[in-house]
């Protein structure tokens, strides 16, 4: 499996790490590099100001954490276009694949920050320009890889004209992508151009060099040169505000989730939940559907007990279909003594006699994590916003034990996936508590657990959600539970909320995960507050002001007339605060 991901800074030991690859690729793919350059990646990350260019580093890793391949780009926020710097893998790396998979990691990167254009620099492939017959062939195969996104060189300029014409061969075409959009005016090229030389190439032209480059240009608007490896064809086209691909809210669907269909009557977590929901997203243009991709189970056992996984797959496996075992006896007097048989063992890893273990729990619950763990992977890769829109729900499964309606923790399992990439808040806005991830992350200070819910005098789970819950150890301080009472309004709602974003505010998460209940609403069978269609789109932009890259699990919500309503509000909200004239 390959993971693209985008490296922030050089804090965290797994960047640290990636940035040594990327400087090893650096000086093997281009050993004409200077040093100088190379060493200074980490410092370019940091301090935008210096190089007058905002650095973004996406690598293309394995599972093992090695770096197949990157892409460096720069983003001058004053001028908006973006300068692809390199784009390069590994030698012994023959697959196109990652390669196209960075430069539309690039691309979609440009696009979100609203640039004008992407560009870059590219060896000519005109012998006049290039003696060098050897670099011919890789010229042209470069250029014609371009072509296929639409990219091509800037003609009727002096680009490609030597800095030094008696040691200088080969000299660079300066590529445009124009994203879709028109290509830009005489001024602005003007502008970039200078841009480009001025900051990157500062010690090696002159201002005489600069001029006689920039004055070059006039053509208005720019003109690009014919395609001359493909046919003639429009380049991708950059998805207007609010469609698909452009502050798009990413969404992994489970699709597997109907299997896990529980029959009994009252059984309120039923497969028309996730149904109801997706039929009122799908129409909005805020989302664009991910394919699910499917992972290790290692990623469930970081979180949850391998004793309880075990017992949890191999009792699904071996249940006929339509069976269903409800725990009924609760060993809590010797913990350490587990009972032999299954159906007493069910209550061993479970706090509640609703929530049945049947033939297909393991796999639907399975896929919930691998929707979760598709958006995580999409944040990595600079994505803003995921929703993975799931059931069977998570926040009350613990390390050792399910219940509520949950199995594996997807909430915490991703945040927990994306603590190895930097600080990760989570913000659980469901009716009842999240003690799930209160339990799997009690002892830890790297991700601050929030979660706003009914008090537990009155609230399932019961027993869990105190406000002096705050942590143990290095955690402490990094629990925040708020209980609140039976009945409540919106607006003592939305108090509430943005005292617990200030808390996420002032801890500075690299990442927010939010698991996502619709259960507040007024009149659900589970819950006793009575918040609208109106609040919940307040709610979302409330969340959405502040930016975070934000990872949404969907986990409770039983009111099928108005679930989807209220979810299509909820994002709506989030969405006009989050993606409107953001900038980053």
């Amino acid at each position: 499996m390959i993971i693209i991901r985008r490296i922030h800074d050089a804090t965290l030991p797994s960047d640290r790490n990636a940035i040594a690859q990327v400087q090893e690729i650096l000086r093997n793919r281009f050993p004409d590099v200077r040093e100088k350059y190379v060493e200074n990646i980490p410092e370019q990350l940091t301090d935008p100001l210096k190089y007058r260019f905002r650095t973004s580093l996406l690598v293309s890793e394995n599972r093992n954490g090695v770096v197949r391949g990157f892409s460096l780009m720069y983003h001058a926020p004053d001028l908006h276009f973006c300068f692809l710097d390199f784009i390069a893998t590994r030698r012994e790396v023959k697959t196109g694949g990652i390669g196209s998979s960075l430069y539309e990691s690039a691309r979609e990167e440009a696009i979100r920050l609203k640039s004008s254009g992407l560009f870059f620099e590219c060896l000519p492939d005109d012998p006049a320009l290039c003696k060098n017959e050897a670099l011919m062939e890789e010229n042209r195969a470069r250029l014609k890889f371009y072509e296929r996104f639409g990219a091509f060189p800037l003609i009727n300029t002096r680009y490609e004209t030597p800095v030094n014409p008696e040691k200088d061969d080969c000299p660079p075409y300066l590529v445009c992508d124009f994203l879709g959009q028109p290509p830009v005016g005489k001024k602005a090229a003007r502008k970039i151009v200078r841009a480009i030389l001025e900051r990157k190439y500062e010690d090696l032209v002159t201002e005489d060099y600069i001029q006689d480059v920039v004055r070059s240009i006039g053509d208005d608007p720019v003109r690009l040169r014919e395609p001359r490896y493909t046919r003639p064809r429009k380049s991708p086209s950059a998805p207007a505000p609010g469609q698909p691909g452009s502050g798009s809210i990413l969404l992994a669907i489970n699709d597997r989730h109907s299997i896990h269909h529980v029959r009994d009557r009252g059984y309120v977590e039923s497969p028309v939940r996730i149904s109801t929901i997706a039929a009122e997203l799908n129409p909005s243009g805020l989302f664009r559907e991910l394919p699910v991709r499917t992972f290790s189970e290692k990623h469930i056992q970081a979180v949850h007990d391998a004793g309880y996984i075990r017992y949890f797959k191999r009792v699904c496996a071996s249940l006929p279909a339509g069976k269903s075992i409800y725990p009924y006896v609760f060993p809590v007097r010797n913990k350490h003594r587990a009972p032999s048989d299954d159906s007493v063992l069910a209550g061993y890893y479970c706090i509640d006699t609703f929530t049945p273990l049947n033939r297909n729990a393991y796999l639907a619950a399975k896929r919930a994590v691998d929707c979760a763990l598709t958006c995580a992977v999409q944040l990595l890769g600079g994505g803003r916003a995921a929703y993975a829109l799931v059931r069977p729900p998570g926040h009350h499964a613990e390390k050792k034990v399910f219940g509520g309606f949950c199995y594996f923790n997807s909430a915490a399992i991703a945040a927990h996936y994306l603590s190895h990439y930097g600080k990760v808040a989570m913000l659980d806005v469901d009716y009842h508590h999240g003690n799930g991830q209160q339990d799997i992350f009690y002892h830890r200070k790297d991700v601050l657990t929030i979660s706003i819910h009914g008090h537990p005098s009155f609230a399932y789970p019961y027993f869990s959600g105190y406000a002096e819950e705050k942590g143990e150890g290095e955690g402490l301080g990094y629990n925040v539970n708020y209980p609140l009472k039976e009945q409540l309004s919106g607006g003592e709602y939305r108090t509430v909320l943005e005292k617990a974003m200030e808390r996420i505010r002032r801890f500075r998460p690299d990442y927010l995960v939010v698991p996502l209940g619709l259960d507040p609403s007024k009149g659900d069978p589970t819950g006793t507050w009575s918040l609208s269609a109106s609040d919940f789109s307040q709610n979302g932009m409330i969340i959405g002001k502040y930016r975070f890259p934000t990872l949404f699990v969907q986990e409770g919500g039983y009111k099928n007339r108005v679930l989807g309503v209220n979810a299509r509000h909820f994002f709506q909200g989030f969405h006009t605060a989050f993606f409107n004239d953001y900038k980053r």
